[in-house]
């Protein structure tokens, strides 16, 4: 029963062996070559590699014999697995990163809080007189100055200014009513 054991060990060590030297020996030229056809990608160009290897244990086409090349069957293998993965992607929708997909979430997040944060503000606005509504229209809204909205509402500066500062204190006033500060 020793004797078994050993044997098998001696047989799969000289698998592993022969897989090593096939891979030392075609390893780097179809490395270069998958990568190409991948366009540099080498997490799956690695991928690729792998599995092409894989295959050719599985077939048990580890070394030159019997007048079948080696390396011309594992690149066409290499080739078909890019072909196969890049069909099998275009089948199903595009694939979105974790850091793309967190970044869409915060916009979108922080376009519906603009959005509630306008509606509330525009329900505070209401609250004011018209006077006061008009004031902050042409002050802050159109970027006027006190001088400016003076004469476009055909009032003193100074009444501009005095309205702007009790305009101000009541939408204060109705957003703390909203509890928002």
């Amino acid at each position: 029963m020793n004797m078994t054991v050993i044997g098998s060990a001696a047989a799969a060590s000289a698998e592993e062996r022969a897989l090593r030297d096939l891979y030392l020996l075609h390893g780097p030229a179809l490395h270069s070559y998958v990568l190409r056809l991948l366009g540099g990608d080498t997490h799956r160009t690695e991928d690729v590699v792998q599995e092409t290897l894989l295959r050719c244990w599985n077939k048990q086409n580890l070394v030159d014999g019997e007048g079948m090349a080696v390396r011309p069957w594992m690149f066409r293998v290499a080739r078909n697995l890019v072909i196969d993965a890049h069909r099998a992607r275009a089948k199903r929708p595009q694939e979105v990163g974790g850091a793309t997909w967190v970044s869409e979430m915060g916009t979108q997040a922080d376009h519906v809080d603009r959005m509630l944060s306008s509606m509330v503000v525009r329900d505070a606005l209401q609250t004011l007189t018209p006077a006061h509504r008009e004031v902050l229209r042409a002050t802050f809204f159109a970027g006027h100055s006190t001088q400016q909205a003076a004469s476009a509402l055909g009032v003193p500066q100074g009444t501009v200014k005095s309205r702007v500062h009790y305009a101000l204190r009541s939408l204060r006033t109705a957003l703390e009513g909203q509890e928002v500060r």
